[in-house]
């Protein structure tokens, strides 16, 4: 049993006591839709006991398939949690309901850092409430790939996009997150041009790079790397900051003796921020705003951070982290760092729809 697991359960009952929903809503069930293992290991028996109300909880495999729901609408969920980029993107189609900050008691737990950065998208504070943040980097297997080269560059994205080094790789796993369009920005940020383009030979030239690297990736999938990572079944991947925490302390959990590490590239790299945002034809938005309050309370994000190692948007929330977790640069980075980063600005469809057709062609060959 991990420390974060202990403060976590020691701070349930107080919590139970201390939480009153500032909708006033005592009991009920809700639906929400999100990442697969996306809270802390108790934090939705904890609501339950805190609240009475009972959550129906399901996950989504990529961003694609949420925005698919919140585009054709009806979806019966008062609660998804998608990408400030995503949240941004499908605000032109009037499918989320503006958030109403009053309606949080503890909504000034936040960081003013993170609400600067959600400042950066349309309507930032109108489309969700932030949950978690990270970027999108380098994660891999230590022993596996120092044994097939003693000085790999685990933190430059050449140990992706230089066929050469790639294929010493290809052995022991590649994997790539699925998703276009923010592997794209990154391939177009590592040749020196803009992250968001749209301008077709820019793509072209994003597709030519990834193309490179295709013979040598085992596969693409956004959540299967963080057990493969655990198992030792994969040695490196482009993945999501976190996930390589999480995938460490998965190995830990059952003995096996893997060493990950989790580098953000020196050339740069996607920021990435998701929020707690209410669908405009939610069933329950009392019931929503009940659950995101309660998620603002530190001692209960800090539970997420604790068990799945992304970094928590709640400012409150540090000192019930795990030191080691805290100091980690890969999952809170120093301010330099943080120079190097570029937003996941939401892109126009034609962008979109540019990227998601070299992707496919790019995965299948064709």
């Amino acid at each position: 049993m991990r420390r974060s697991h202990l403060h976590t359960v020691a701070a349930a009952a107080a919590l139970a006591v201390a939480f009153h929903p500032a909708t006033g809503t005592a009991a009920g069930r809700m639906a929400i839709y999100n990442w697969a293992d996306y809270f802390g290991e108790t934090t939705l028996a904890d609501f339950q006991t805190a609240t009475g109300v009972e959550v129906q909880y399901d996950t989504f495999p990529a961003p694609e398939v949420l925005e698919t729901k919140l585009l054709t609408g009806s979806s019966g969920y008062d609660l998804v949690f998608p990408s400030a980029s995503l949240a941004a993107r499908v605000d032109k189609a009037a499918v989320l309901a503006p958030i109403e900050i009053t309606k949080l008691t503890n909504y000034g737990n936040l960081d003013p850092a993170i609400l600067d950065w959600l400042a950066h998208y349309e309507n930032g504070a109108r489309l969700g409430v932030p949950y978690s943040w990270g970027t999108v980097g380098i994660g891999y297997n230590e022993d596996l790939i120092r044994a097939r080269m003693p000085d790999a560059p685990v933190d430059s994205l050449d140990i992706f996009f230089k066929p050469e080094l790639a294929a010493k790789f290809a052995d022991c796993g590649i994997a790539l997150i699925d998703s276009p369009v923010e592997v794209t920005s990154i391939a177009l940020n590592y040749l020196g041009l803009d992250p968001h383009s749209g301008r077709a030979e820019d793509l072209a030239r994003a597709q030519a790079l990834l193309a490179g690297l295709r013979p040598h990736v085992r596969y693409f999938d956004s959540t299967k790397p963080i057990q493969d990572m655990a198992s030792g079944e994969i040695c490196l991947a482009l993945t999501f900051s976190g996930d390589v925490g999480t995938a460490q302390l998965r190995a830990e959990e059952v003995g096996a003796a893997v060493k990950l590490g989790y580098a953000i590239p020196v050339q740069g790299t996607v920021l990435w921020m998701d929020l707690m945002a209410i669908p405009k034809d939610a069933p329950h938005p009392d019931l929503a705003y009940a659950l995101i309050d309660y998620l603002l309370q530190p001692q209960v994000i800090a539970g997420m951070t604790n068990h799945i190692t992304y970094a928590n948007a709640n400012a409150k929330a540090m000192p019930y982290v795990d030191e080691s977790i805290r100091a980690n640069p890969g999952i809170y980075p120093p301010e330099e760092v943080k120079q190097r980063l570029f937003p996941d600005t939401p892109l126009d469809e034609g962008n979109v729809r540019a990227r998601n057709r070299a992707w496919t062609r790019m995965k299948t060959g064709l």
